[in-house]
């Protein structure tokens, strides 16, 4: 019996259950000859869903959606943690949860629901919680008005702007069988997406060698180095979700890494990116983010930014 944490939302259910159904289909026959793998998974209220309406970063920023659900490992209530890969700190915290194993990603691109970018009327609002959304927008279409938005799915679809859009990631409506509701899918060269998106985040706790041993086999090698070079790359602009930052990393034909990184001031006025190829995911995701930084402008951009917030 596998354990899995996970938050309560419709969505971040669906995701859980995904991972459930893997290990399942991934038991041994020696396995299955001794009962197969079996799987609960043990719903967890974190800081973010018990203040559903505030910022995220009024409210503490990337974590909000994870701690609770990792501590759930640490105190031996669960075997396993699942997280949207995009909610989780670039840089890890004290408990001493790894990321074991990333499953295939997801299509990681944002999406429109409503209108398409070029239906939408001169000054028409848009609906987003995501500085990184509202930069790019504003960068593209300077004349949208933009609307604070947060809530689970179901919540930011009931509350679009009437002849407008909201904004929310394609992965997200596919894994709740809703992709027919996107007016449009915007390509990485139009919206880079948040660092991780797309993508889930299974950890377990350390010195849990069984457990770790059945994770590791839904592990995708590629999805996980892309992961790796994309939260580098935050990590290394010392950023979070609530700043316009955006990586998207993609393996090339010859097994190195190419990864786009994007950094934005909050009104889209300045928009920067840059895009670096290398061998290492990590490597790469830091020589990046050092070249934003240090000879793109990007520390200003993001002290604006930060000032702003």
């Amino acid at each position: 019996m596998l354990k899995i944490a996970a938050r309560g939302s419709e969505l971040a259910l669906s995701q859980a259950g995904l991972v459930a159904q893997a290990l399942v289909a991934a038991a041994t026959p020696a396995e299955l000859a001794i009962g197969g793998i079996r799987t609960e998974i043990v719903v967890v209220e974190t800081t973010g869903d018990r203040q559903p309406d505030r910022p995220i970063g009024a409210i503490g920023g990337q974590g909000v959606f994870v701690k609770e659900v990792e501590q759930a490992v640490l105190d031996g209530r669960a075997d396993i943690a699942v997280h949207s890969a995009k909610d989780l700190p670039s840089v890890p915290g004290t408990g001493g949860l790894d990321i074991v194993a990333v499953p295939k990603r997801a299509d990681a691109r944002d999406a429109l629901v409503g209108r398409r970018l070029a239906e939408l009327a001169p000054g028409a609002r848009v609906a987003t919680g995501a500085p990184r959304r509202r930069a790019q927008l504003a960068w593209l279409r300077p004349d949208l008005r933009f609307e604070q938005l947060r809530g689970n799915i179901a919540t930011r679809l009931a509350k679009m702007p009437v002849d407008g859009a909201v904004v929310v990631a394609y992965a997200a409506l596919q894994r709740l069988g809703l992709e027919e509701l996107a007016a449009e899918v915007l390509p990485v060269s139009t919206m880079l997406p948040q660092v991780g998106q797309g993508a889930l985040a299974i950890q377990c706790r350390p010195g849990d060698a069984v457990t770790t041993r059945l994770v590791r086999r839904l592990d995708d090698a590629d999805s996980h180095r892309c992961l790796d070079a994309e939260r580098a790359f935050l990590a290394e602009l010392g950023g979070g979700c609530d700043l316009p930052v955006g990586a998207y990393a993609v393996v090339l034909p010859d097994g190195g890494l190419e990864l786009r990184g994007l950094v934005a001031s909050l009104d889209g006025v300045v928009l920067l990116r840059r895009t670096m190829q290398g061998p290492s995911g990590p490597a790469v995701g830091r020589a990046l983010a050092r070249e934003i930084l240090e000879h793109c402008g990007g520390a200003d951009v993001l002290g604006g930014s930060t000032a702003l917030a």
